[in-house]
């Protein structure tokens, strides 16, 4: 089995949101501050960190990314808030 991963969703100082995949979501946050992290978050900063949820390997962390990613912003803020574990959007 391999090394666990972490899906993640950061809120942005502009109230959007990013979703991406870590081995280390805090690192990965401080990545994102510092203005080396996704293009999308490099004018947006500073970010924080709203969501993580573990996952067992890469491959799933990247399909739950791809997932979350599709759903809609009110689909996120439920998730975010513990509402819903729903993947489709």
């Amino acid at each position: 089995m391999g090394r666990p991963c972490y899906c993640y969703i950061v809120e942005c100082a502009d109230g959007t949101y990013y979703t991406g995949w870590t081995v280390d979501p805090e690192r990965r946050v401080a990545v994102h501050n510092k203005g080396r992290g996704a293009r999308y978050t490099r004018t947006r900063c500073p970010v924080t960190l709203v969501y993580v949820e573990e996952l067992s390997d890469r491959k799933a962390a990247m399909k739950r990314e791809l997932a979350i990613k599709k759903m809609k912003r009110e689909m996120k803020m439920k998730l975010i808030d513990g509402e819903s574990t729903q993947v489709n959007t």
